[in-house]
């Protein structure tokens, strides 16, 4: 159950993007200390791309319209969002609350939001610079032509930002331990892995078996950056990708508001 909300002091010496950058600011100076969340961070990304890239070696990719390199580049950029945000926002979350860092900080003029849009910013300005030297690599070396549609890529990549982190302070408040959110991050990543098209593109997939994992939560950013990168996408799979993203995004949105926890759990 969601904690009521703690009395704020009325100040006016502040902004928003001041609040904001400090917060980010703190919370990058603890994922630079924490070499097991910088190591999740920086390089596992790039472990499970070269993973995901061996997966599909052996994946008929002919009905798809894609190639294999262009199957692996695409899937990786939700793959680095899922890693860097989601399960490194997770124990953030699970940290600052039971070491009540949340909850001073809500005891002072920084809004909920503001609170969690911090907390996240590091992890989302360092899965976007990835995506940034990803996506230029794949074009410099890889020989992958450049993106079709750019507007449907940066738009693909900011509604999977807002998603998944509203999904990890979501899984935060399930999970009792920093410990503990290897297992809860668990369901989520491997779902997404092989259910929304990172490792296998849903077009490869059995039609009844695409029709479902059409629905999932990650499937629909996906889309959208396969889209924004291969172009070839009618309207309707435009807007049914589209619709099905900011779906599940609404819905996280709502579900953290009411039921987030700022009290450590005992």
């Amino acid at each position: 159950m969601a904690t009521t909300t703690a009395p704020r002091r009325s100040g006016t010496g502040t902004t928003a993007a001041g609040r904001l950058g400090a917060l980010a600011r703190a919370e990058l100076l603890l994922l630079v200390r924490n070499r097991t969340a910088l190591f999740v961070t920086l390089l596992m990304p790039l472990l499970m791309i070269g993973s995901l890239r061996a997966a599909l070696d052996g994946t008929g990719l002919e009905g798809t319209g894609m190639t294999l390199v262009e199957a692996a580049v695409t899937g990786g950029l939700g793959m680095v969002l899922v890693i860097v945000v989601y399960l490194n926002l997770v124990p953030a979350y699970v940290s600052r609350r039971e070491e009540l860092v949340l909850k001073r900080l809500r005891t002072g003029e920084v809004s909920d939001a503001e609170i969690l849009a911090g907390t996240a910013l590091p992890s989302v300005a360092l899965a976007l610079a990835q995506c940034v030297i990803m996506s230029v690599a794949a074009v410099a070396f890889l020989g992958v032509r450049a993106p079709r549609r750019p507007e449907l890529l940066v738009a693909g990549m900011l509604v999977g930002i807002v998603l998944l982190g509203a999904l990890a302070a979501l899984t935060a408040t399930l999970t009792r331990t920093v410990e503990s959110a290897q297992l809860t991050t668990m369901p989520l990543f491997l779902v997404s892995a092989f259910g929304s098209g990172l490792f296998v593109p849903l077009e490869a997939l059995p039609e009844r078996v695409e029709a479902v994992c059409a629905l999932l939560p990650v499937t629909g950013v996906v889309a959208l950056v396969r889209a924004g990168w291969l172009g070839g996408a009618d309207a309707g799979e435009l807007v049914r990708a589209g619709a099905t993203a900011l779906a599940w995004t609404a819905a996280a949105l709502f579900a953290v508001r009411r039921r987030f926890r700022w009290e450590p759990r005992r």
